[in-house]
Protein backbone atom coordinates (compact mmCIF):
# COMPACT_ATOMS: atom_id res chain seq x y z
CA UNK A 1 0.00 0.00 0.00
CA UNK A 2 1.25 3.56 0.83
CA UNK A 3 4.48 4.89 2.97
CA UNK A 4 3.11 7.87 4.92
CA UNK A 5 4.59 10.56 7.20
CA UNK A 6 1.93 10.75 10.13
CA UNK A 7 2.58 14.04 12.39
CA UNK A 8 0.83 13.47 15.72
CA UNK A 9 0.36 14.81 19.11
CA UNK A 10 1.85 11.99 20.89
CA UNK A 11 -0.29 10.66 23.71
CA UNK A 12 -3.50 11.45 21.67
CA UNK A 13 -6.34 9.03 21.17
CA UNK A 14 -8.00 10.15 18.12
CA UNK A 15 -4.60 9.63 16.60
CA UNK A 16 -4.16 6.21 17.52
CA UNK A 17 -7.55 5.73 15.91
CA UNK A 18 -6.38 7.59 13.33
CA UNK A 19 -3.01 5.60 12.68
CA UNK A 20 -4.72 1.93 13.56
CA UNK A 21 -7.55 2.78 10.96
CA UNK A 22 -4.17 3.24 8.18
CA UNK A 23 -2.66 0.48 9.76
CA UNK A 24 -5.72 -1.73 9.18
CA UNK A 25 -5.85 -0.65 5.36
CA UNK A 26 -2.07 -1.95 4.95
CA UNK A 27 -0.30 1.28 5.05
CA UNK A 28 3.37 1.68 6.46
CA UNK A 29 3.40 4.95 8.83
CA UNK A 30 6.43 6.85 10.02
CA UNK A 31 5.54 8.69 12.72
CA UNK A 32 6.86 12.17 13.98
CA UNK A 33 5.79 14.38 16.88
CA UNK A 34 3.81 17.57 15.36
CA UNK A 35 5.29 19.15 18.28
CA UNK A 36 8.53 18.46 18.18
CA UNK A 37 8.61 18.96 14.67
CA UNK A 38 11.29 21.88 13.41
CA UNK A 39 8.90 23.78 11.21
CA UNK A 40 9.68 26.53 9.02
CA UNK A 41 6.86 28.79 7.31
CA UNK A 42 7.07 26.89 3.95
CA UNK A 43 7.09 23.64 5.04
CA UNK A 44 3.92 24.17 6.96
CA UNK A 45 2.53 26.11 4.40
CA UNK A 46 3.04 23.31 2.11
CA UNK A 47 0.39 21.54 4.21
CA UNK A 48 -2.05 24.24 4.81
CA UNK A 49 -2.32 26.45 2.40
CA UNK A 50 -4.64 24.45 0.07
CA UNK A 51 -6.99 25.26 2.76
CA UNK A 52 -9.15 28.60 4.31
CA UNK A 53 -6.89 29.66 6.97
CA UNK A 54 -9.91 28.82 9.46
CA UNK A 55 -9.35 25.14 8.93
CA UNK A 56 -5.29 25.10 9.87
CA UNK A 57 -6.24 25.10 13.58
CA UNK A 58 -7.49 22.08 15.93
CA UNK A 59 -10.53 22.74 17.06
CA UNK A 60 -9.58 21.07 20.39
CA UNK A 61 -6.75 22.79 21.03
CA UNK A 62 -7.76 24.40 24.60
CA UNK A 63 -7.14 27.93 23.38
CA UNK A 64 -9.36 27.66 20.43
CA UNK A 65 -11.66 26.06 22.77
CA UNK A 66 -11.66 28.99 24.80
CA UNK A 67 -12.15 31.48 22.43
CA UNK A 68 -8.30 32.93 23.43
CA UNK A 69 -7.37 32.43 19.55
CA UNK A 70 -10.72 32.61 16.83
CA UNK A 71 -9.37 31.19 13.74
CA UNK A 72 -11.98 32.85 11.58
CA UNK A 73 -10.49 36.26 12.62
CA UNK A 74 -6.80 36.19 11.43
CA UNK A 75 -4.99 36.63 8.32
CA UNK A 76 -2.82 33.54 6.62
CA UNK A 77 0.45 35.87 8.04
CA UNK A 78 -1.13 36.17 11.51
CA UNK A 79 -1.89 32.65 11.77
CA UNK A 80 1.04 31.29 10.63
CA UNK A 81 3.28 32.87 12.85
CA UNK A 82 1.05 31.81 15.74
CA UNK A 83 0.84 28.13 14.49
CA UNK A 84 4.85 28.13 14.27
CA UNK A 85 5.09 29.59 17.50
CA UNK A 86 2.51 27.31 19.00
CA UNK A 87 1.71 23.84 17.28
CA UNK A 88 -0.73 22.56 19.72
CA UNK A 89 -2.89 24.44 17.47
CA UNK A 90 -1.57 23.13 14.09
CA UNK A 91 -5.18 20.53 13.44
CA UNK A 92 -3.72 17.54 12.83
CA UNK A 93 -2.78 14.85 11.95
CA UNK A 94 -0.62 16.25 9.26
CA UNK A 95 0.07 13.64 6.65
CA UNK A 96 2.53 13.28 3.31
CA UNK A 97 2.96 10.39 0.98
CA UNK A 98 6.44 9.58 0.37
CA UNK A 99 5.61 8.25 -3.10
CA UNK A 100 4.23 11.50 -4.79
CA UNK A 101 4.56 14.08 -2.03
CA UNK A 102 1.04 14.75 -1.75
CA UNK A 103 -0.49 15.90 1.96
CA UNK A 104 -3.53 15.54 3.90
CA UNK A 105 -4.67 17.66 6.45
CA UNK A 106 -6.86 16.15 9.38
CA UNK A 107 -8.64 13.01 8.95
CA UNK A 108 -12.00 13.10 7.17
CA UNK A 109 -12.49 9.55 6.78
CA UNK A 110 -13.69 10.45 2.96
CA UNK A 111 -11.08 11.93 1.83
CA UNK A 112 -8.63 9.76 3.70
CA UNK A 113 -9.88 6.83 1.99
CA UNK A 114 -10.26 8.83 -1.63
CA UNK A 115 -6.46 10.03 -0.96
CA UNK A 116 -4.72 6.44 0.20
CA UNK A 117 -7.59 3.79 0.85
CA UNK A 118 -9.20 2.49 4.11
CA UNK A 119 -11.35 -0.38 5.41
CA UNK A 120 -14.66 -0.76 5.29
CA UNK A 121 -15.01 -0.61 8.95
CA UNK A 122 -13.30 2.46 8.96
CA UNK A 123 -15.40 4.22 6.79
CA UNK A 124 -18.29 3.82 8.60
CA UNK A 125 -17.30 6.59 10.39
CA UNK A 126 -17.82 9.86 9.00
CA UNK A 127 -14.94 10.99 10.82
CA UNK A 128 -11.82 10.72 12.90
CA UNK A 129 -10.94 13.62 13.09
CA UNK A 130 -10.64 14.97 16.45
CA UNK A 131 -10.86 13.62 20.38
CA UNK A 132 -13.60 11.63 20.68
CA UNK A 133 -14.09 11.50 23.70
CA UNK A 134 -15.55 14.45 25.91
CA UNK A 135 -14.63 13.73 29.42
CA UNK A 136 -10.82 12.89 28.82
CA UNK A 137 -8.32 14.46 27.16
CA UNK A 138 -5.14 13.33 25.57
CA UNK A 139 -2.19 12.92 27.74
CA UNK A 140 0.33 15.54 27.39
CA UNK A 141 3.47 14.99 25.93
CA UNK A 142 5.92 13.38 28.02
CA UNK A 143 9.21 15.56 26.28
CA UNK A 144 9.43 18.65 23.97
CA UNK A 145 11.49 16.60 21.69
CA UNK A 146 9.96 13.28 20.36
CA UNK A 147 12.37 11.61 17.61
CA UNK A 148 10.39 10.16 14.75
CA UNK A 149 9.39 6.61 14.94
CA UNK A 150 8.60 4.35 11.62
CA UNK A 151 5.86 2.30 12.71
CA UNK A 152 5.22 -1.06 10.27
CA UNK A 153 2.27 -1.87 8.56
CA UNK A 154 0.51 -5.20 8.40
Amino acid sequence: MTALLFFEKPGCGGNARQKAALLAAGHTLQVRSLLAEPWTRERLLAFLAPLPVAQWFNRAAPRVKNGEVQPEALGADAALALLLAEPLLIRRPLMQRLDNDSRCVGFDTAEVDAWVGLTPASTARASLEGCASPLEHCAAPAAQRVPSTPVAGA
